[in-house]
């Protein structure tokens, strides 16, 4: 079974926050795929389902962002899985332009503070992991009101485009291995911005 963790804050006015695509992505695979988000277990809502052809569980941790590690950690002991070959994490990168796309198979949190809190939980880094642009920080803004606040009109079509395009990728990676995904959705020169 994968588990697919979507990063993000809980509560209605972090819906739709730069920090919160991970939740957009869990949202989007949820709606495609008919799952139900809704239960509440290891401090996360969670849902059953299939996706590429595989048992996954969709996870929305409750923790706050900071301590996404504490509920990650949790399902992974509870459902005994290898969090190596079968956890996908979801989460925003600053350091992409928005609706960029990167997915890894390791590396370290590039500054993330969710991704930070998994790493610490799980002793490691080597988890793939799917990272959505959403734009540097403008000079003189700090980098927590940034993440925290919602898209730019201009960026909103950009997003949307990339968390459909991530919800295809983690179906890929289950289906046909993340060396695959990374081969068709870690594309140079797609029209985004570098």
């Amino acid at each position: 079974m994968y588990v697919i963790a979507g990063l993000g804050n809980p509560g209605a006015k972090y819906e739709n926050t730069r920090h919160n695509i991970g939740f957009m992505v869990i949202d989007a695979i949820a709606e495609k795929n008919h799952i139900s988000v809704k239960e509440k277990k290891h401090k996360a809502l969670i849902g059953k389902g299939m996706l590429g052809g595989g048992k996954v569980l969709l996870v929305k941790p409750q923790t706050f962002m900071n301590l996404s590690g504490e509920s990650v950690r949790e399902i992974i002991d509870y459902y005994k899985i290898e969090e190596k070959t079968e956890l996908i994490v979801i989460s925003d990168d600053v350091s992409l332009a928005p609706g960029a796309l990167r997915i890894r198979k390791k590396g370290s949190a590039g500054g993330h503070n969710g991704l930070k809190n998994i790493i610490q939980h799980l002793g490691h880094d080597e988890f793939q992991r799917v990272r959505l642009g959403v734009g540097e920080k403008p000079s003189g803004f700090d980098l927590a009101d940034y993440v925290l606040g919602h898209f730019d009109e201009d960026d909103k079509v950009l997003i949307a485009e990339s968390v459909e395009l991530a919800a295809e990728a983690v179906e890929v990676m289950i289906a046909e291995g993340a060396d695959r995904a990374m081969n068709q959705f870690n594309k140079k020169g797609t029209g985004l911005k570098e």
